[in-house]
């Protein structure tokens, strides 16, 4: 039985597995929406779940873990600065994800993860820049 196994394994060694995981939410940071795999996004949102709450904590140590996990001081510093800020008053579901359809290649299901805060603007943005074309 699998009771209270919380870790997904994705197929590879625990250490491959976090860099992948502090690549997917790096990715999430900097680009504020990401395009994955369900089981790759439903494992991200939880560590960029944690990041956020290490942010909302804005210690000087929340921050040496947030660059212990991720490894990008650069994108720590975006997230404590920028993300964090429009979520004070939210105490959790930071992110969002929708569903893509199935990839062309393998017929894998596709995901969009995105911030909850950050995505009307982000649409905005595209909204803007589709007018400007």
């Amino acid at each position: 039985m699998r009771h209270r196994k919380k870790t997904v394994k994705l197929g590879r060694t625990s250490a491959h597995r976090n860099e992948l995981l502090a690549n997917l939410v790096c990715g999430l940071i900097e680009h504020r929406r990401i395009k994955t795999a369900v089981a790759k996004a439903k494992a991200a949102r939880s560590l960029a779940e944690k990041m956020v709450t290490l942010g909302k904590k804005g210690t000087l140590a929340a921050r040496r873990q947030a660059i212990a996990t991720l490894k990008q001081e650069g994108l720590v510093r975006v997230l404590f600065d920028e993300i964090t800020p429009g979520f004070e008053s939210r105490s959790g579901g930071y992110t969002r994800i929708l569903k893509l359809g199935r990839r062309m290649s393998d017929s894998s299901e596709m995901v969009l993860l995105e911030w909850v805060e950050g995505s009307e603007k982000a649409d905005d943005a595209e909204q803007v820049e589709a007018a400007a074309e």
